[in-house]
């Protein structure tokens, strides 16, 4: 007799307060990365079921809208009272659909959660202004309120924190709200939706979930039903994202690439920098758009040589396996083809030239998944090489050598992205000019992460957005309430 097989189950989309199936029959598989193994698959949502989520919106936007904020604050209190008791699974979960170690999952979930703990401030949060006598018995107040529908594309790199950027803000103030994480790892969502689900605070309609890829982008960016978007990945996209909003009418924070520069001063007390610097440069597998891509490593030749060997000996003293393994610190990549693209520019920065200070592949085998490689450092003298302008998304260090400070932030200026940076320095004022002068929205101070709190803006300048206001923080308030300004004479 043949063991029974157990069957792939298919996502479902959330609609109306309600699990339902997609209209469309085509799948995607949902790959855990460590293993290859297929865990779920994933409907490739079209047109008609964002018009369904659409509508779902729409219909429960005017209701909601008109309930007390201190009530709307009141749900997100309960999901964040839900998301804490159920940490600990979206985050396991987090690590089996992504790739990233449980550590890092716990801490992405942590900084999800803070982001409901901040929306739970509306009531404070959307008070207007207003100024009593600006003329002959004229007053004039304004006062927010929400832009109506707002859809969220979200990326895999993040797939519990980044919805939570978007969905407590957004609710809290007053809209409703459409979600389609990204089709690599969606799994972590649909639990969070579960928990919206059993939560009576917050009515059927007010959230839903729409799984799917471009078709499903490009529903929501084309429906004239919504009204706002909210989106995180890759500058290309970003780009795209915000020009087809702006084409329908739509208000748009497009949150794109990064290529982030660790600058390593002369001064730099290297027990703890170096730690930092490989937190920041191989943790998540190099996949944030926080991630310290390139260390611009300043002084004279001797001063370069000795942090670049101290650079070396700490990546090879990473673990480097399935983020549920035992020590692993350098996780699998979210796909194989994710994995070709990081080795394909090693190796045409080997042809070129480059000094390859660290291969990954040694002693790293790929795994079952296809999808493991080790830390890589490479330095190069050319400044607009491939590895030190363009984001690789990998656990790939590229090293640069300045001469001062003057060189370092030349080259660290000169790139097109500005989401974030960080200073190594024990100086006071090379790091006060560093934060002057730099362009770069996030800065860090011996600090290799510079990840902003929730009650700050993820603030990212130049090619790393298109938009004017960015996730969280003021500017989420910003960006999900439109202003009313009321001239009064009685």
């Amino acid at each position: 007799m043949e063991p029974a097989t157990t069957e792939t189950r298919t996502l479902r989309n959330f609609v109306g307060g309600g699990w339902v199936e997609a209209a469309q029959p085509e799948t995607l598989d949902d790959v855990n990365p460590a293993t290859g193994e297929v865990t779920a698959l994933v409907p490739l949502s079209g047109e008609a079921d964002v018009d369904a989520a659409v509508r779902a919106a729409r219909d429960a936007f005017p209701g909601w809208r008109s309930t007390p904020p201190q009530k709307r604050a009141r749900a997100v209190m309960a999901l964040r009272e839900a998301l804490w008791a159920r940490q600990e699974d979206i985050a396991r979960l987090v690590t089996e659909d992504m790739g990233k170690t449980l550590a890092d999952a716990r801490g992405e979930v942590l900084r999800g959660i803070e982001s409901t703990e901040v929306a739970c401030g509306i009531p404070h949060l959307l008070k207007g202004e207003n100024l009593e006598g600006v003329a002959g018995g004229v007053d004039v107040e304004m006062v927010r309120q929400p832009v109506g529908v707002v859809g969220a594309i979200t990326p895999f790199n993040f797939p519990a924190m980044i919805p939570l950027w978007f969905l407590p803000y957004a609710i809290a103030c007053g809209n409703t709200f459409i979600l389609k994480p990204s089709e690599r790892d969606p799994r972590p969502s649909e639990l969070i939706f579960e928990l919206i689900a059993d939560l009576d605070a917050i009515p059927a309609g007010v959230c839903n979930l729409v799984h799917g890829a471009r078709d499903a982008v490009n529903g929501l960016l084309d429906h004239p039903g919504v009204d706002a978007i909210s989106f995180v990945g890759q500058a290309s996209t970003a780009r795209y994202v915000a020009e087809r909003s702006v084409a329908t009418g739509k208000r748009c924070q497009a949150l794109g690439g990064a290529k982030n520069s660790l600058v390593v001063m002369p001064d730099a007390d290297l027990e703890k920098s170096v730690p930092a610097i490989m937190s920041s440069s191989f943790g998540a597998a190099g996949q944030r758009c926080l991630a310290g891509s390139v260390a611009v490593v300043v002084g004279d030749a001797a001063r370069q040589d000795e942090v670049v060997t101290a650079l070396r000996e700490a990546a090879l003293a990473l673990g480097v396996g399935p983020g549920d393994g035992e020590g692993v610190e350098v996780c699998p990549l979210v796909a194989p083809e994710a994995r070709d693209r990081v080795v394909g520019a090693l190796e045409r920065a080997a042809q070129h030239g480059a000094d390859v200070v660290l291969d990954g592949r040694d002693g790293t085998d790929a795994g079952p998944g296809g999808t493991l490689l080790g830390p890589t450092i490479v330095a190069t003298d050319d400044p607009e090489s491939e590895i030190a302008r363009d984001e690789l998304f990998g656990p790939f260090l590229t090293v640069i050598r300045a001469d001062d400070l003057d060189a370092a932030l030349e080259f660290v200026n000169g790139s097109r992205y500005g989401n974030a940076g960080s200073i190594f320095t024990t100086s006071g004022d090379a790091a006060r000019r560093y934060r002057y002068e730099v362009e770069s929205g996030m800065l860090g101070v011996n600090v290799g992460v510079a990840a902003p709190v929730a009650w700050f803006p993820f603030s990212g300048w130049k090619d790393s957005i298109d938009g004017d206001l960015h996730a969280n923080g003021g500017d989420a308030v910003e960006f999900y309430t439109r202003k009313k300004v009321v001239t009064s004479r009685w």
